[in-house]
Parts: C-alpha cells; sequence; structure tokens
C-alpha cells in the first residue's frame, strides 16, 4: 500500500466529489433493491386482489425505482468518472515535472519504449484506483449496514443471515481469487511495458532491422511477449468467471436461507406472508454491491505494480541541482572552463580532464577531435545536463552554478546531430524555438537555413506534418530545419554540434555560409569532425581523450603539423 499513498493523496482534494460518487453508487444500487421489494410486494399484494387504489402507492414505487436507478447510475458514473480523469491529470502533471529536470542524465538508462510505458500504461492503469480499489468496499459496507437495517425490522435473523453471505462473499471469496492469481498483477505490468518497449524499438529501427536481416527475429520475440502477455489475461478472465459464478452462487444461497427462515417465521404467524418474496428478492439483489469486490485484489496489485514504476522517475533526483538565481546578461558573455575534469559515472573512464579555455564575448572557437574525446560532454556541462566533479565553469564572469538552468538554456541555442522532431507541423516545430514568432520571422529563419523553397515545394507549405520524428523529412531536411529552428531562437551563444551531419558537400558550405555569416555578434562554440570552414575560427581546440592536446588558429595547428594536420589529411 505505501506505493500508492501518494495516489490518496492527490485524491483527497476531490474528497466532496468522490464522497458523491460513492452517494450515488449506494444509491444506484438501492434502488435495484427497491425495484426488486416494490415489484415483489406488488405482485404479492395483486394476487389477494385488493382495492386498485391500495396498489397505488407501490406503483408509483415500482416506476420510481426503476427511472431512478438508470438516473443514479448516470450521474454515478459521471462524477466516478470525472474525478478519476482530474486524478490522472493530476498524476500526468507531477510525472512530467519530476521527468523534466532529470533529463537527459536520468534518463539515458531508459529505454524510449520502457518511458513510454510509463507515462501511458501505468497512468493510466491508475483510473482503477478509486473505480475498482477503493470504491467497491465501502458501497458494499454501506449497503450491507442499510440493507441489514432494513431486515432487522422483520426480524434480526435475516440481518445475521445478509452479513454471514457477505462476510463470504466479500471477504473469503476475493481471498481465494487473490490465491490463485497471486502475481499476476505485477506480471501483466510488466509484460505491457515489454511489449510497448519492443513495438516502439521496431519502429524506431525498422530499417536497421530489415537491413541486417533481424526483422523476423525481433517479431518472434514481439510474438512470445505477447503469447505470454494473453496467457495471463486469460488467467485473469478465468478467474474473473470464477469469481462472478461464486458471489452468484452465495446470492442464490442468500436467497434461499432467507425464503426458508421466512417461510418458517410466516407459519410461526411471525411474517406475513406478502413480504416473504420481498424479502427474498431484496437479498438477492442486494448482492450487486459484491460482485466487484472479488477482482479488487487483482486491480491493487495492478495498480501497485504500475505506481512503484512510475515512483522511479518521480523519486529520482536530478543530478544537477537548479539552486541559482542569476541570468544571463546580453552583454559581457564569455564562457571560462578552468581545470574541468568530468565523468559520467564513478566506475568509468573521465571524459574530460584538467580541461581549460575560454571563450570570450562574440569569440569563435571551434572543437574537434575523434568520436568519445569529450567534445559532447563539454555540451553537456554547459547546458547544466550534468555536473562537474572539479575545476569551475564561468559564464559572464559567475559560476554556472549561480545561474537558473532554464535562463541558461535560454541563452544558448544548440543544433546537434540528432534533432528531435514533434510529429506536428513545420511552423509548429519552428516555434518551439520562439513561440510568439511572427510568420516574416519563420520565413527569414528558413531561408537562411536553405529550407524555404523546399517548404513551399509541399502542398500544404509551412503546414505540413513532418511524421512522428521527423520522418517524413529527409535527414539533410530535419537537419535544416533544426538550423533554422536555432537561428529563429537567435540567442546570445550559438553551439553547433555536428549541426552539418547528414547535409550533401554543397549544400553544406551553403548552409555553413549563412551560419558564419549569423554567428557575427554571437558567442559561438562549433563541435565537429569535418574539418570544413574552421578558417574562420578564432581558435580551434584539439581534443584527444578530455584533453587539449592542441590549440591555435588554422594556419597556426597546420603549421604545427601535429594532429589537426593528420587529421586534415584522413578527411580530405
Amino acid at each position: 500500500m505505501k506505493n500508492i499513498v501518494w495516489l490518496v493523496h492527490l485524491m483527497l482534494p476531490y474528497w466532496r466529489r468522490i464522497i458523491l460518487a460513492l452517494i450515488l453508487s449506494v444509491l444506484t444500487i438501492s434502488s435495484h433493491i427497491g425495484l426488486m421489494v416494490a415489484s415483489a410486494y406488488l405482485l404479492a399484494r395483486a394476487a389477494l386482489h385488493p382495492p386498485i387504489l391500495d396498489l397505488m402507492i407501490t406503483i408509483v414505487g415500482v416506476r420510481f425505482f426503476g427511472l431512478s436507478r438508470a438516473v443514479f447510475r448516470y450521474l454515478e458514473r459521471y462524477v466516478a468518472h470525472d474525478v478519476t480523469f482530474r486524478v490522472l491529470s493530476q498524476i500526468r502533471v507531477k510525472l512530467y515535472q519530476a521527468i523534466e529536470p532529470l533529463a537527459p542524465a536520468r534518463l539515458k538508462n531508459f529505454r524510449s519504449g520502457d518511458m513510454l510505458s510509463r507515462i501511458v500504461a501505468d497512468v493510466e492503469t491508475q483510473q482503477n484506483l478509486f473505480l475498482r480499489v477503493f470504491a467497491p468496499p465501502f458501497v458494499a459496507l454501506l449497503i450491507l449496514f442499510g440493507y441489514g437495517l432494513f431486515l432487522a425490522c422483520y426480524d434480526v435473523r435475516f440481518s445475521l443471515i445478509l452479513a454471514a453471505c457477505f462476510l463470504v462473499a466479500g471477504l473469503g471469496i476475493p481471498w481465494g481469487i487473490k490465491a490463485l492469481g497471486q502475481g499476476i498483477g505485477h506480471r501483466i505490468v510488466n509484460l505491457k511495458a515489454e511489449l510497448a518497449t519492443q513495438v516502439a524499438d521496431s519502429l524506431l529501427g525498422i530499417t536497421e532491422l530489415v537491413a541486417y536481416g533481424q526483422a523476423q527475429e525481433h517479431l518472434d520475440k514481439i510474438r512470445q511477449t505477447n503469447i505470454n502477455l494473453m496467457d495471463q489475461q486469460r488467467r485473469i478472465a478465468r478467474l474473473s468467471a470464477l469469481s462472478a459464478s461464486l458471489v452468484g452462487m452465495v446470492s442464490n444461497l442468500g436467497l434461499w436461507l432467507v425464503l426458508i427462515l421466512g417461510i418458517y417465521l410466516v407459519e410461526k404467524g411471525n411474517l406475513n406472508g406478502v413480504n416473504l418474496g420481498m424479502l427474498a428478492l431484496g437479498t438477492f439483489s442486494s448482492f450487486e454491491a459484491l460482485f466487484p469486490l472479488a477482482l479488487v485484489p487483482h486491480h491493487l496489485e495492478q495498480n501497485q505494480a504500475a505506481a512503484e514504476r512510475l515512483l522511479e522517475l518521480i523519486k529520482a533526483k536530478p543530478v544537477t541541482k537548479d539552486s541559482g538565481h542569476l541570468s544571463p546578461q546580453s552583454e559581457g558573455l564569455d564562457i571560462v572552463f578552468q581545470d574541468v575534469s568530468f565523468r559520467y559515472e564513478q566506475h568509468e573512464p573521465w571524459a574530460l580532464k584538467h580541461l581549460s579555455f575560454r571563450i570570450p564575448q562574440q569569440g569563435k572557437v571551434a572543437i574537434i577531435g575523434s568520436s568519445g574525446a569529450g567534445k559532447t560532454s563539454i555540451i553537456n556541462l554547459l547546458l547544466r545536463f550534468w555536473e562537474y566533479d572539479a575545476g569551475r565553469v564561468e559564464l559572464g564572469g559567475h559560476s554556472l552554478r549561480e545561474y537558473s538552468q532554464e535562463d541558461i538554456r535560454g541563452s544558448i541555442g544548440v543544433v546537434t546531430q540528432r534533432t528531435h522532431l514533434f510529429n506536428a507541423t513545420i511552423k509548429e516545430n519552428l516555434q518551439i524555438a520562439k513561440p510568439e514568432a511572427t510568420e516574416e520571422e519563420i520565413i527569414r529563419a528558413a531561408q537562411q537555413a536553405r529550407l524555404h523553397d523546399f517548404i513551399l515545394s509541399l502542398p500544404q507549405g509551412y503546414d505540413s506534418l513532418v511524421g512522428e520524428g521527423g520522418f517524413a523529412l529527409s535527414g539533410g531536411q530535419r537537419q535544416r530545419l533544426a538550423i533554422a529552428r536555432v537561428l529563429l531562437k537567435n540567442a546570445p551563444i550559438l553551439v553547433l554540434d555536428e549541426a552539418m551531419a547528414g547535409l550533401d558537400s554543397l549544400t553544406e558550405r551553403e548552409v555553413m555560409n549563412e551560419v558564419y555569416q549569423l554567428m557575427e555578434g554571437h558567442l559561438t562554440l562549433v563541435i565537429t569532425h569535418r574539418l570544413i570552414g574552421l578558417e574562420k575560427m578564432d581558435e580551434i581546440l584539439v581534443l584527444d581523450r578530455g584533453r587539449i592536446v592542441e590549440r591555435g588558429t588554422h594556419e597556426g595547428l597546420l603549421e604545427q603539423r601535429g594532429l589537426y594536420q593528420r587529421m586534415r589529411e584522413y578527411l580530405s
């Protein structure tokens, strides 16, 4: 139960609606009981051929209970689902608020399909918490108490029979069903997550799977996981059918016990025979409150398993702490790394070691090196995605930790090698950088990225959808859209991390010429392994295993005939 305590706290603000939903649920079942009681009493009285006026109140009662049952059921469903959806919305907001500070450091070990399953399936599972876990026991207790008092007005032994049957059907049967289905809830949640992960992996990597002949093997894995999930769901269906039949058997037993006791009391003259059918059918209909109870343990187990997976994200501590209060100013911005050392995990080698360099305001610096040299780690530290282990990073003369993370990221425009595009229009993907951008600003950014003519060639222009992950576009078009987005942001600090990856040589030079023009007035950091256009850089840093092994201008490094010269010859 500890895993769902936080969910209960989210429900507490809606306690008035919850109480109303419980009352409406009790009234719904009470109307059903009233309908059966009034109908049985009407038939018994009518068999005695009394004056019609003597039956009018009972006839009105039958009509009232028949109509009120439908009305109360509708209102109960409306209010209960309203509470449920409000709680689900709070869970989604709380989950996003917890996830956002974790990205990307704490989320790098989660697969995309697993994250999707947590955000969607595990949250949706919590809709059963009120509807199928908390509400049914309360409703059953209220019905037992209310109808038990009604039966006690005729004979307390009727109430004892009702209580005994409720005890068996409400506690004994659920306990037995729980014992038979122990662990099914956890297995279903885990199998759903595994299936979602496998399907997401297959969709995202379908090209590679087909190219390397692994599509059938991956499909077999998905099929086997699906078979395992269906096996568990079949077990739940069988247990549900078993519980329904057992509760039905107990309800019939209760009817017969009330009927036998009633016949005995009628023979003794302690009960009017007209009331015999009324009491028996009323008892039978009261068991409507018990049918949802049998699967309460199963739904609770599922809720606990899903809540545990959600809590793993919600309780995770971010790598970086946002304790700063300063905001970067547009003037006097420079970046300084002083003897910075950093590694991603304690057991991993150093990604950066004793790194020192300075980029003055409006300066242009390129960092080059082979894969794994530590180039991207510099950006991760600059954006406060990770914390450095030693040294100091300054921005505008202040430690990076003194700034608000949101303000730092708002001052930096980044184009990475792999840019995520949302399944929205081209215009909407551009407006992520600047929601208030005018149409003229959007078009200008697209023109500078050499993308405007292509967009106009599309049937819907800037309102064309790019598809999930931008798959409707080519790799080069996706990259140019990412460049247009950062150009639209027009941040004082510009970071290009393999920004020209995916562009052909001609387009790369055209886009780079536009970007170099826009570098004027911006502090620019270019990270690349392609040595094109670096002669326009103020300084070039050559990294190897997290250390600066060479530094200088393009011409100066060529004269040194060191690593930079060898990289240029290798790539030429």
